[in-house]
């Protein structure tokens, strides 16, 4: 299998989890390459289902290796959390999982200003946050204020911790926040750090060796291109580099090794937490598909916000990624409507637009311009080959690949391993 990047393609919550389980078992190392524990993947493997937040979902092959890349923030609490969840349902890391040395470290305190920097905003200028820390945590990496793995299991990890903590509550002061104990988190963390240290290593080197060796590399993206900092709805974003580029810089792995992009999409379009969203359902059809597709956030439980398929947003999302191919999902969620559109354009002030606003108060004053397509009326979530699908089916997935401009590799229908068909991957 090529070296392949993949990457959600509207506001995260595609899929990604069980593509990436699907196309595993083709690959030799699997590597997240950015977000934190702020974002969740869920694998359905037989009657049992599992929600990863750091550890890439290629784990569940005993024969894959793993890699949480330098791009990750990494909160080490949570990542020995699912570590030992694993473990309780018999599925052990140990050889397996490897985290770099140069990803940086979540902290207590990134949480706590997370939080309290949300607490002030007004409802109209709330982000959403996961109140993770993941923000601060990646705004201490870019003022060259974080604690790196290499540092949190180093020698002078202690005095770090403290010199971290002891600047953190300066800020919460101000912000009248709980101060934190600087002993109390120092004493807990270098514990942490004791189980964490076997894990850490220069995956810089592991990468390029795997790549010396031909050996066949996936790419794990969180989020999605929406959430993008630089190229999603800011500032409702995440605070990484959630497109195909961020492969490279939270690897390491350089662009000329990368040999395909995959984009995760949905057949309709959902969001957690605030922003614009031009194509919402606030009305029975919305209500509809949240039932259908179970739309809860993996990490929050938050109820995701649902609407037609943007097409614009999916055009953008192949142009800014490179998108070869879709891995579309969760076509069987339309299977009872009887009609469905297809946002084509957006109309702002009275004129017609095909692209996506910068300005997000633009974007939110943009009305959809639909097409309407006939619903097939039966169900689709066990048919396990293209030519089964009904022909209406058929036709509205060809359009959709017409109107953003990539082939469809892959089409979930469900979420079993087995309620995926694979079109040209």
């Amino acid at each position: 299998m090529p070296n392949t990047v993949l990457v959600g393609s509207q506001w995260g919550d595609e899929g990604k989890g069980k593509i990436i389980d699907v196309l595993t078992r083709d690959v030799d190392v699997v590597i997240r390459f950015q977000g934190g524990n702020n974002a969740g993947h869920t694998v359905k493997i037989d009657d049992q289902t599992y929600v990863l937040h750091l550890i890439p979902s290629g784990i569940f092959f005993e024969d894959k290796t793993c890699i949480i890349g330098n791009g990750v923030v990494i909160n080490p609490v949570a990542l020995l959390q699912e570590i030992d969840e694993l473990a309780a349902k018999g599925i052990s890391v140990k050889d397996r999982l490897f985290v770099s040395d140069r990803a940086h470290v979540v902290l207590p305190y990134h949480g706590e200003i997370d939080a309290a920097r949300e607490a002030r905003l007004s409802d109209e200028q709330r982000i959403g946050t996961t109140k993770r820390g993941i923000g601060p945590a990646y705004g201490d990496k870019v003022s060259r204020t974080g604690l790196r793995m290499c540092d949190f299991v180093g020698p002078n990890a202690a005095a770090m911790i403290e010199a971290r903590i002891n600047e953190a509550n300066l800020i919460l002061g101000a912000m009248n926040a709980e101060l934190l104990d600087v002993e109390k988190v120092r004493d807990e963390y270098l514990t942490v750090a004791e189980r964490v240290r076997p894990f850490v290593t220069d995956t810089i080197v592991m990468v390029h060796k795997a790549i010396a060796e031909s050996k066949s590399i996936l790419f794990e993206g969180a989020q999605g291109t929406m959430l993008d900092i630089d190229y999603g709805t800011y500032p409702f974003v995440t605070s990484s580099n959630a497109t195909a580029g961020g492969a490279c810089t939270g690897t390491g792995a350089p662009p000329n090794r990368i040999d395909r992009v995959i984009g995760v999409i949905k057949t309709y379009t959902t969001r957690v937490g605030e922003g614009p969203f031009p194509t919402e359902l606030n009305d029975p059809d919305g209500r509809m598909m949240a039932d259908r597709g179970h739309e809860f956030g993996a990490t929050t439980g938050r109820p995701r916000r649902c609407g037609w398929f943007d097409a614009v947003i999916g055009r953008y999302a192949a142009q800014i990624n490179g998108v070869d191919y879709w891995a579309m999902t969760k076509l069987d969620v339309l299977d009872e409507f009887e009609t469905i559109k297809i946002c084509v354009a957006y109309e702002l002030d009275g004129k017609r637009i095909e692209h996506v606003p910068a300005d997000v108060e633009m974007l939110q004053r943009c009305k959809p311009l639909y097409e309407e397509w006939p619903g097939w009326m039966s169900s689709t979530s066990e048919l396990s080959k293209w030519e089964e699908l009904p022909e209406k089916a058929q036709a509205y997935i060809n359009r959709l690949c017409d109107l953003t401009g990539a082939k469809l590799g892959i089409l979930s229908v469900g979420p079993k391993r087995s309620s995926t068909m694979r079109i040209a991957l």
